[in-house]
């Protein structure tokens, strides 16, 4: 059964409006025809839309930490090797 909305569903825009590199837009991360066809679809189907931006944030935000984590993994500073160090206070 669906349930009635009595409010339309705002628009997720942030006002960036710049496309990635997969052409999902870097502020909402909707997809070109998602954002231009925004208006003329239904409240079920902007609920949609909005699982996916949930969804795409969820993945870009592992991608990054992730990441991040091989990056900090990689370079050891000062020449530092991947031993352990001698305890210098034992």
């Amino acid at each position: 059964m669906e349930q009635i909305e009595l409010f339309t569903i705002e628009s997720p825009c942030r006002g960036v409006c710049e496309n990635s590199t997969k052409g999902f837009c870097k502020g909402c991360l909707r997809s070109r025809d998602e954002r231009f066809h925004w208006f003329s679809l239904s409240n079920e189907a902007r609920h949609q839309v909005l699982d996916l931006c949930k969804h795409r944030r969820v993945r870009l935000l592992k991608a990054r930490q992730e990441r991040l984590d091989a990056a900090s993994a990689k370079a050891l500073p000062y020449g530092m090797e991947d031993e352990l160090a001698a305890d210098l206070f034992e």
